[in-house]
């Protein structure tokens, strides 16, 4: 017999399955619609019956009509899901052909590869770059040295790189974790960016150095032949390079230029100032050229501001040279091959007293600071500026750090020290700071760079009430907005510049003392080598004044007496020499010995003696514990400008530096180059 019991298994089994293949439609897959549509037909249905009861054929008409509903209601959202899930498919296909598409198409390189920079996949875009070149499983650097190369050096990056290939700019990416390198080509774009960087405008300022001094010694003609010489010389040189050069003043000329044309002068290392100043030394009447010259600036007015500021500061270091500054970078500087002649008359220094009487008035208390470790020019200019404010009426006081003192100038202030009126005036860098007021004016003798100051401090509290006067060509670090700059690099030295100004004191005051005459004299002595460098008329007839003021030359001579152990030192110095060119010689103290950076500079000075050397370097550790380079020349060789690569400065003959943080060995690495550079670069 048949189990009831199975058969009704059984048949709720088949009933199981037939629901389950029973399947709502999408929009009835939401739980809570569901709830919604069988509330809404429960509703229907029980006002069918409550209408039944009232009237059964309204109720019949109603059930007629909510059966007509349910079911248009019914397909009308089957077809709404229906059309929805078919919109959706084909926006998701097209979604997905769309990065298969780009992946392949986009102007986009990709290139997949393992972790031995072996090709495994490149899309079609990047292929074009490498013509029929196999890819597939090739290394990249046997396929492409270069893209080799850049990928490997950049791996680690994981940043936004533009680098160049293939004659293509590109910005590159490297995502290391997947091996994927992404290549977009923005030739374009750099042409773009390289042609609006290239006409970006340039503004110069041409200056006649010794004009005047020399035209007015000229007749008519022959002035007027020196400016059609100059003016034509001039024009020409700007048509070679597509610039614009037009006379606004019988010493002056403006420059309009793109940079493109100032990267090809650049490159010619402005060959226009030889040509000027050979062609016209031999028609007998020298004249020498100065440029300042500015870019990357949008606003003209401070560009042309700049450029007469570049224009000062060439002036500031002797003239006969070009500086180039862009917005935001360093001076590049061209020329400056020859010394600086005397080109202003004493009408300057009579100016500068003037102007320096003026400032005296409105100042309170004055305070003379050169610079570190002072040699006698800066003392001695300190002094005799200290004069110039007593002659004046105004409290003076001359800055020194007595733990900064060379023998000679110790020497110098023991002498001060038996004359009350001078000692008294000789203070220390913190006594000049606790004295100073808001009114008080600072001088800085025989330096211009605040970063070599003596009293940083009390420099920093009356940076807006400073004086520079100074001997040595102007560098790059100057004060922002000095009262008064007298800077004449022609000068043998400070102290020459300031006994100049004695001629235009109150004579109803006490002049000179013989000490502080004799101070000045040794100073212009020890710059002057003797008088035998740098020396001109005009420094024979401050020596001769300083003379007739009661200077002791045997007591100058005296002061400046070497001390036994410092001539040993400098011997011991000048025994390590070695020639490093055919007219250079070096000298190289001991890594763990400090040697006084005057007797670095003695030792300079002295192998110019020898015969053959027209250049000396000496490279000694300081007591300071940095390492400082002395270079002399004879003036064939520009040592002003291998000392400013290294930081440093100075005259074209006369230059130092001091570098921290290297050994006495990589100083000297560091110098061989840069002596390379140059001469490279002459």
């Amino acid at each position: 017999m048949v189990n009831p019991d199975h058969v009704f298994e059984r048949q709720f089994e088949r009933m199981k399955n037939f629901l389950a293949k029973i399947k709502f439609p999408a929009f009835l897959e939401d739980i809570r619609l569901r709830y919604a549509a069988g509330f809404m037909v429960v509703l229907a249905v029980l006002v069918v019956i409550i209408a039944s009861f009232i009237k059964p054929g309204l109720a019949l008409l109603m059930l007629l009509a909510l059966l007509g509903l349910v079911v248009s209601v019914f397909y009308g959202l089957v077809t709404i899901s229906n059309n929805t899930n078919k919109y959706i498919s084909n926006l998701a296909y097209r979604i997905k052909r769309g990065e298969q598409e780009a992946l392949i198409k986009m102007p986009v390189g990709i290139l997949l590869y393992d972790k031995d920079l072996t090709v495994e996949w490149a899309n079609p875009y990047l292929q074009q770059y490498f013509d029929d070149t196999e890819l597939l499983g090739q290394k990249l650097g046997d396929i492409d040295a270069d893209l080799g190369k850049l990928v490997a050096d950049n791996l680690d990056t994981n940043t936004l790189q533009t680098i160049r290939w293939a004659d293509h700019d590109f910005e590159m990416i490297i995502q290391k974790s997947i091996g994927v390198v992404y290549l977009m080509d923005i030739t374009r774009y750099a042409k773009i960016e390289a042609r609006a960087e290239n006409e970006r405008v340039v503004i110069g300022q041409i200056f006649l150095d010794n004009y005047d001094e020399i035209t007015q010694t000229l007749d008519d003609q022959t002035v007027t032949n020196l400016n059609s010489y100059v003016t034509n010389q001039l024009s020409d040189w700007a048509n070679d390079y597509g610039m614009f050069v037009k006379r606004i003043a019988n010493d002056r000329f403006l420059m309009v230029a793109y940079v493109q044309a100032l990267q090809q002068v650049e490159a010619d290392k402005f060959k226009i100032l030889d040509t000027i100043r050979v062609e016209t030394s031999k028609q007998n009447y020298p004249l020498t050229l100065s440029v300042g010259i500015a870019y990357g600036d949008s606003d003209l007015a401070r560009l042309a501001i700049t450029s007469q500021s570049n224009l000062d500061l060439a002036l500031g270091r002797g003239g006969d040279q070009v500086v180039v500054r862009a917005k935001g970078e360093q001076a590049r500087f061209y020329g400056g091959k020859t010394n600086p002649m005397a080109k202003r008359t004493r009408v300057r220094a009579r100016m500068i007293s003037q102007a320096l009487q003026e400032l005296f008035k409105q100042t309170d208390k004055i305070f003379v600071v050169g610079h570190q470790r002072p040699d006698m020019d800066a003392v001695g200019a300190a002094l005799g500026i200290r004069r110039i404010a007593q002659m004046n009426g105004k409290e003076c006081y001359v800055v020194i750090n007595p733990e900064q003192l060379h023998s000679d100038v110790e020497r110098l202030m023991g002498r001060v020290g038996q004359d009350p009126e001078i000692a008294n005036a000789i203070v220390t860098p913190e006594a000049a700071l606790a004295q100073a007021t808001s009114q008080s004016l600072l001088v800085m003798v025989d330096h211009s760079k605040p970063s070599i100051t003596t009293a940083p401090q009390l420099y920093d509290r009356l940076a807006a009430r400073t004086v520079i006067i100074d001997h040595h060509r102007r560098g790059e670090e100057f004060p922002e907005n000095p009262m008064l700059v007298y800077i004449e690099p022609y000068a043998s030295s400070t102290c020459e510049l300031i006994t100049e100004m004695f001629e235009y004191q109150p004579t109803n005051t006490n002049g000179v003392s013989k000490l502080e005459a004799t101070a000045m004299l040794a100073g212009i002595t020890v710059d002057t080598k003797s008088f035998s460098l740098r020396t001109g008329t005009r420094t024979f007839d401050a020596a001769s004044y300083l003379r007739s003021v009661g200077a002791d030359g045997l007591l100058a001579q005296n002061l400046l007496k070497e001390s036994v152990e410092s001539y040993i030192q400098k011997n011991h110095l000048i025994d390590s020499v070695e020639m490093i060119s055919d007219n250079m010689a070096l000298c190289i103290g001991e890594e763990s010995t400090p040697y006084d950076p005057v007797i670095a500079a003695q030792a300079a000075d002295t192998l110019l003696s020898l015969s053959g050397i027209d250049a000396s370097f000496v490279i000694t550790r300081r007591p300071d514990s940095r390492v400082g380079i002395s270079a002399r020349s004879l003036g064939d060789i520009n040592v002003q400008v291998i000392m400013e690569q290294l930081g440093g400065g100075g005259h074209l003959s006369n230059a130092a530096t001091q570098i921290e943080g290297q050994s006495v060995a990589q100083v000297k690495a560091k110098l061989m180059d840069t002596i390379k550079n140059v001469e490279a670069q002459d």
